[in-house]
């Protein structure tokens, strides 16, 4: 008669035992994808809704979500790069201006688009401005990346939550107790209750 000899467990043996938690892989990779194209993040999460993890559901609004996120984030790059380009014309023609007023003692460019209309004082506050547009430009398209990144890592964590009829919350009247050296206080409050 034979005995097996317990199995004795090796490093390698344990590293494969690890448990992967499938929404931060799929979060890791839609923030590089992200990174790497914006609106990328948001195509792979769309890709997470056609592998049929959530079948019987109808998926056809969450797609149109997503499409219109992705058209969002390129709507709202269209429209900083269009506001740079005008911010950029604008300072340009004001600085031209600036700049023939110092050369020629305060006087207006006879040439220029502003003629006698604006003082020198409103030609330097009309130069800063634009100049500021164009930074506050630069910015956004900076939040929009970001937006657009954590949109995407967002939305493939909340795919793989368990979202089934069992989630329910319950709301009930409770007193917050603030005890003190010399007194007991009781505040209502309200107690609100998940179960998922």
């Amino acid at each position: 008669m034979k005995v097996d000899s317990p199995k004795v467990m090796t490093r390698r043996d344990s590293m494969k035992a690890k448990y992967v938690n499938p929404g931060k892989v799929a979060g890791r990779k839609a923030v590089i994808k992200s990174l790497i194209l914006p609106g990328l993040g948001q195509i792979y999460n769309m890709q997470l809704l056609n592998d049929g993890s959530r079948a019987g559901k109808n998926l056809t609004f969450q797609r149109i979500y997503t499409i219109s996120k992705i058209t969002a984030i390129y709507g709202g790059f269209t429209a900083l790069t269009f506001s740079y380009l005008e911010s950029s014309k604008q300072y340009n023609l004001y600085l031209k201006e600036l700049q023939y007023r110092d050369l020629n003692k305060g006087q207006p460019d006879p040439a220029g688009p502003f003629g006698t209309r604006f003082s020198t004082a409103g030609i330097t506050t009309g130069k800063d401005t634009y100049r500021r547009n164009k930074q506050i430009v630069l910015f956004s398209y900076g939040l929009v990346y970001f937006a657009n990144v954590v949109d995407a890592y967002v939305a493939a964590r909340l795919h793989f939550f368990n979202i089934d009829d069992t989630l329910s919350f319950k709301v009930l009247p409770t007193l917050i107790n603030s005890n003190s050296m010399y007194s007991f206080n009781a505040t209502p409050a309200l107690k609100l209750s998940l179960t998922f």
